[in-house]
């Protein structure tokens, strides 16, 4: 591989690892990259589609004249194993913040989980977390939420294609979702914990997917200090 192979456009898929932005991810990639290949400062180079701080997998990365696919990318289907945790809430929708609101969720029955679920399917209107980078008025959502200002967040169109491999040891219940682009699968843990009656919450989320792209192929080496791509790709 050399610096022409990554201007020409290169795509790179990463396992992003707990608690990095994406956009950490990405800095961290152009600069091993920069450094290996003297590549221009200017660089182009850019993910497909956002990966929540909590959340770990598949990160689509685009070097060079790439980078004009990414909107592409970004509109395919995702899939993501889930893990939400019933009977209690955050203001976050997932581990970032405390555990607020707990309630009693012993009269939840499996069935009426599967049968909670199974009216997700389809199109469905969601409102995304106060706390995404959806900009209000010029400003980041998380930020104002972080700031306590009060955040309106209006509801969306979004496609879940399938909920599958379900596993319920209560409080916790794992699914594998695929979904259209801009679903919020924090927004669809809350959605589902109102629909029980008992509250949830996101406690681990894995993107596996993206169109074609799996995570199969992706790896979290391209990160690391050790690792180059002079003498590995």
């Amino acid at each position: 591989m050399t610096s022409e192979d990554f201007l020409e456009g290169q795509i790179i898929l990463l396992d992003k690892p707990l608690d990095w932005t994406s956009f950490q991810a990405v800095n961290k990639l152009k600069y091993k990259l920069k450094n290996e290949f003297n590549l221009p400062k200017k660089f182009k180079i850019g993910h497909a589609g956002t990966l929540d701080p909590r959340a770990t997998g598949l990160l689509i990365v685009c070097t060079g004249k790439f980078t004009k696919k990414i909107q592409e990318i970004q509109d395919a289907p995702k899939e993501y194993i889930t893990e939400i945790k019933i009977g209690v809430q955050t203001e976050s929708y997932d581990t970032e913040k405390p555990e607020i609101l707990h309630q009693d969720y012993s009269q939840i029955t499996e069935d009426f989980i599967h049968e909670t679920l199974s009216k997700f399917v389809g199109e469905i209107d969601q409102k995304p977390p106060v706390f995404s980078a959806i900009k209000i008025d010029g400003n980041r959502a998380y930020d104002l939420a972080r700031k306590g200002e009060e955040v309106e967040m209006k509801s969306r169109k979004t496609t879940i294609h399938y909920l599958k491999n379900i596993e319920i040891d209560l409080p916790f219940v794992r699914f594998t979702v695929g979904c259209s682009k801009g679903t919020y699968i924090r927004s669809l843990a809350h959605d589902i914990g109102q629909e029980l009656g008992v509250g949830a919450y996101l406690t681990n989320l894995r993107r596996t997917k993206i169109g074609d792209y799996s995570i199969e192929h992706a790896s979290s080496k391209y990160l690391e200090n050790e690792f180059s791509f002079k003498e590995n790709l």
